[in-house]
């Protein structure tokens, strides 16, 4: 409890939770709803993380990339993937100049803070590859010269579940690289209704009118705070619980692996920073374990065949796995 104290004091908790209040309310003038959906994109980016968010469309997922960009005060560029889109479309390439007699390096859209990669999964196999470098390494390669992406950097990426048609799957590495994969659901009837009103009476939302409540700067010192919120050996006992639970499935092909623990405590960090707390509590793994286990998990092809889902096994297991009940550095 005492290194608790010394690592994060409650008035830095109280001006970090207000500033991530700031942030929820300004993109909530534009997306309407889907708190969760919200909440984990938050918790990704502030975590230092990539969120990968699958969802038919028209559910607001550029949207929402958008809104969070204005707020956050960031830097934003938008690719759209395509099956002609090559690597030098996303780094940037060298490009000879006349007048200076050389080639000079011409910045590619990924040089940015926030990268919104949407349809991810229609770039073929050497594009993703390129843009595996850049969301490991937060640098570019190109003719044996490295070019670094300035800090904060974060991938936002879509991708669409009922098509399948001129899609390519994405590489189990790059999957693995995104911290948190985030399932977009239909609106709650109220939610859609406000949608709905929005739109009929001030066309379409214009995230530019939002007002920024952080800059770069901002996004790296939330970071800093989430950095030292307390966890406790008790709770890094019950993850590893519930990441050795899914080694112990028969219906699994592929458990999960340390980078997914490491993944729902990173975030579970900023989830208790945004309920206002310096230390992480069960509930918080609970909240984010699905997020950081489900794009990690392969199921066995008679599981697919019986209709499970990756979601269905983490829930079966947060419901059997022991839950600790004290020394949480309350």
């Amino acid at each position: 409890m005492e290194s608790m104290n010394q690592m994060l004091q409650g008035q830095e908790i109280e001006s970090a939770l207000q500033r991530l209040q700031d942030l929820r309310s300004e993109t909530a003038k534009l997306f309407i709803g889907q708190q969760e959906l919200v909440t984990g994109v938050i918790c990704g980016i502030l975590s230092g993380g990539h969120v990968l968010i699958e969802g038919v469309p028209g559910l607001g997922k550029t949207l929402l990339a958008k809104s969070l960009a204005t707020a956050l005060g960031c830097q934003f560029n938008r690719i759209q993937f395509t099956p002609d889109l090559m690597p030098a479309d996303i780094t940037g390439t060298h490009i000879y100049h006349t007048e200076k007699q050389k080639f000079l390096f011409y910045k590619g859209p990924v040089f940015t803070n926030m990268l919104l990669a949407d349809e991810i999964n229609r770039a073929p196999a050497k594009t993703h590859s390129a843009l595996l470098e850049i969301m490991q390494e937060r640098s570019v390669t190109l003719d044996g010269k490295q070019y670094g992406v300035d800090e904060p950097f974060f991938v936002i990426a879509t991708q669409n579940p009922i098509e399948s048609e001129g899609t390519y799957g994405l590489p189990e590495a790059q999957l693995d690289r995104f911290m948190l994969k985030l399932n977009v659901e239909y609106p709650q009837k109220e939610e859609e209704i406000g949608v709905y009103r929005m739109h009929l009476s001030g066309g379409e939302p214009d995230p530019q009118k939002l007002r920024p409540v952080l800059d770069a700067a901002g996004i790296l010192s939330l970071r800093q705070v989430a950095d030292r919120v307390f966890v406790s050996d008790s709770i890094l006992h019950y993850v590893h619980r519930l990441i050795d639970g899914t080694r112990k499935r028969r219906d699994l092909a592929v458990a999960c692996s340390p980078r997914a623990a490491l993944a729902v405590l990173r975030a579970s960090r900023v989830r208790a920073l945004m309920k206002g707390r310096g230390y992480v509590l069960p509930d918080d793994i609970k909240e984010m374990a699905p997020a950081a286990f489900r794009h990690r998990l392969r199921l066995q092809p008679e599981a697919y065949l019986e209709g499970i889902r990756p979601d269905d096994i983490i829930a079966d297991l947060l419901s059997v796995t022991e839950v600790p009940e004290k020394d949480f550095g309350a």
